[in-house]
Parts: C-alpha cells; sequence; structure tokens
C-alpha cells in the first residue's frame, strides 16, 4: 500500500499536470488552541471516564480525530518551533526547552507561520504562552503576530516551581510590555479566552489567525473556583474540564457571529503529560511514558480538526501527521507561498 505522504505527492503532481487543481475556498480562519503537556488519554473522545471533555469532544463529533498525530520533539519549545517553522526543531536550534536565563530564541531568518499569515493580510493573535524566546527581538510581537498577551515561558519559571528555589517573578505580557508579576494562575485559563473571544469579535470581518497556547495543564496547576472539585480526577481532571469550557466559548464565538463554515479549527497537546507530576499529571492512555520521552506518550498527542463542509465529519484516521504538516497545509489554505529554505512539514490538504 502506498503511504498516505507518496499518495499525496502523486496526487497533487496529476492534478497540476492536469490542469484540475480545485480551486482553494475563499481563505479560511484559523484557530489553533493548544493546551499544555495534555495526554493522550485526558479527553473523553479518547477514552477517558474521569473527566468530562464535552465541547472537545464535539470536535471529534463534527470533525475528524487523529490516533497518530505526532508533535517534533516531547517538549515544549521544541514542539512549539516545529509548528510555527514546519521544520524538525533540531535544524532551526530549537531543541529542548528555553527558560528565565535563556538568551536565544527563534531565529530571525526562519518564517513563521504568523509572518506567512500575516503577509497575506490575516489579523493574528497569540494569547498564551511563546516560549520561543523571551528577549525583545524574539517576542511574538516581533514574529508576524499583531496581538499577545500571556507569559514568555512555562509557569513554573517563577517562585512556584515545584522543586527549584530563587527563580525570579513571572511576568505576563501584555504585547511587549510587562503588564503583572506572578498573576494569580488560577485565572490564566479565562483570562486568555476572554482575549479570544474579544479577538474573534474585532476580527469578525476579515480572515485571521487566532493561536491559544494554553498554559494549563502545565505544572503547577490552577483551577478557578468555578471548576475545582468538578471533575472525577481530582484537580489535574478540574484544570482539564476549565479547558474543556474554553473550547466551548471560542466555538459559541465563532457560532454567534457567523464564522463557523469558514473557520478551521484545530485542537492538539504541545506533547504528552508530565508523569514526573503524579496526580498533578495527566495520562498517555493506551501509550508508553509521556512528556521528554520519544516513546509514543511522549510525542503522539491528541488532535481534533474542524472544518464545516471540508474536513470529513467523524472521522477516526490512523495516518501519520505531525505539526510540521499543518504549517505547510495551513499555509496553502491562506494563499500563501512557502518559504524558499527547507521546510520538513507536507502540505496534506487534499487528505484533510
Amino acid at each position: 500500500m502506498i503511504r498516505l505522504r507518496t499518495f499525496v505527492i502523486i496526487l497533487s503532481a496529476f492534478a497540476f499536470t492536469l490542469g484540475v487543481v480545485a480551486e482553494s475556498p475563499a481563505r479560511p480562519n484559523i484557530v489553533f488552541i493548544m493546551a499544555d503537556d495534555l495526554g493522550y488519554g485526558d479527553l473523553g473522545c479518547y477514552g477517558a471516564k474521569d473527566i468530562k471533555t464535552p465541547h472537545i469532544d464535539r470536535l471529534a463529533g463534527e470533525g475528524t480525530r487523529f490516533t497518530s498525530f505526532y508533535v517534533a520533539q516531547a517538549v515544549c519549545t521544541a514542539s512549539r518551533a516545529a509548528l510555527l517553522t514546519g521544520c524538525y526543531p533540531n535544524r532551526v536550534g530549537m531543541a529542548g526547552a528555553l527558560n528565565h536565563t535563556s538568551n536565544t530564541g527563534l531565529h530571525q531568518n526562519e518564517k513563521l507561520l504568523s509572518e506567512l499569515l500575516k503577509a497575506q493580510g490575516y489579523a493574528t493573535a497569540i494569547y498564551g504562552k511563546w516560549h520561543l524566546g523571551h528577549r525583545e527581538p524574539f517576542l511574538p510581537t516581533r514574529r508576524g503576530f499583531d496581538e499577545w498577551f500571556g507569559i514568555p515561558y512555562s509557569n513554573d519559571n517563577g517562585p512556584l516551581h515545584p522543586t527549584t528555589r530563587g527563580i525570579p517573578s513571572l511576568p505576563l505580557y501584555e504585547n511587549e510590555k510587562v503588564v503583572e508579576l506572578d498573576p494569580d494562575q488560577s485565572q490564566f485559563t479565562r483570562r486568555i479566552t476572554e482575549r479570544a473571544v474579544s479577538f474573534i469579535e474585532r476580527n469578525k470581518d476579515k480572515p485571521f489567525f487566532l493561536y491559544v497556547p494554553h498554559i494549563m495543564p502545565h505544572v503547577p496547576i490552577f483551577a478557578s473556583d468555578k471548576f475545582k472539585g468538578t471533575s472525577g480526577r481530582g484537580l489535574y481532571g478540574d484544570v482539564v474540564q476549565e479547558l474543556d469550557w474554553s473550547v466551548g466559548e471560542i466555538m459559541t464565538a465563532l457560532r454567534q457571529h457567523g464564522l463557523d463554515e469558514r473557520t478551521v479549527v484545530v485542537f492538539t497537546s504541545d506533547n504528552g503529560p508530565f508523569l514526573s507530576y503524579g496526580e498533578h499529571a495527566g495520562s498517555a492512555g493506551p501509550l508508553r511514558e509521556g512528556k521528554l520521552t520519544a516513546f509514543g506518550g511522549g510525542v503522539d498527542v491528541p488532535c481534533l480538526m474542524r472544518w464545516p463542509g471540508r474536513v470529513p465529519v467523524g472521522r477516526v484516521t490512523d495516518e501519520l501527521v505531525t505539526t510540521m504538516d499543518l504549517f505547510a497545509s495551513f499555509a496553502r489554505m491562506a494563499g500563501a507561498a512557502l518559504p524558499p529554505t527547507q521546510i520538513d512539514g507536507t502540505d496534506l490538504i487534499p487528505y484533510f
């Protein structure tokens, strides 16, 4: 059997030769929601019985659920670099994870997805964790994002670190300005969600790229009072159920503004669960190990894609797809040319 990638390349070349490549629909809005350290077994649609995720499960029912969706590396910075560059993170100098002492970030020569989409007239925003360099030249507002509200690296890089003491205060940014130090982490999910909903309302009349890299459930974990004690898996389950609420709010905003049919929504995780933290960590379900390992539990993550009228409804697929493929696919959806430098992802629109 010809594997997916080979088939897509042959199909695309054949169609181009005959001059029958279908015209792309109007440039869709792109909403990319990414949890931090969420496990393969932490969602109802992936088998969780003790965590209720009805809004995320609805994405699975109204779109496609991937069972072999891989990140490029099982750690925060590297995973995000692969998504936004379409490249293996080691090849762009972003292996591992940056922290508050790091002086580097994604090189300006790397063309990010946000920059490609902005050049196509997209409004762009990131609400949540950046983690690709916190020095001024590397901030998201210098890399194609119109707006940013969130933190520059993981939420344990501060006084609340579970094991290390003496780390400076955790900064919360509004664009390029630090607006709070050591913010109330139980309010992160709510505040990020409110920003996302506002962005949708303000940009409903133009194409937009909304990137929501949630801060939770990376340790230390926090849920707001409304969600504490609501799950069957302690505080960790409560945190995931609040993330599910966030997805519901974003989807409601899309429907209210008539954007449902022309928006592709993807939900995934940056890597597998941080199993070192016991009951404050997620579950890899049937997969082996978790974050920081190359086993399935570290790099095989939940992924759901929804685009009414385009992405098949209720489909479950085991074909191998990576975050790097999303870079190439999103660029084509927006009508953007890929950078002249080497890209490791594959445009999978014919498959999606």
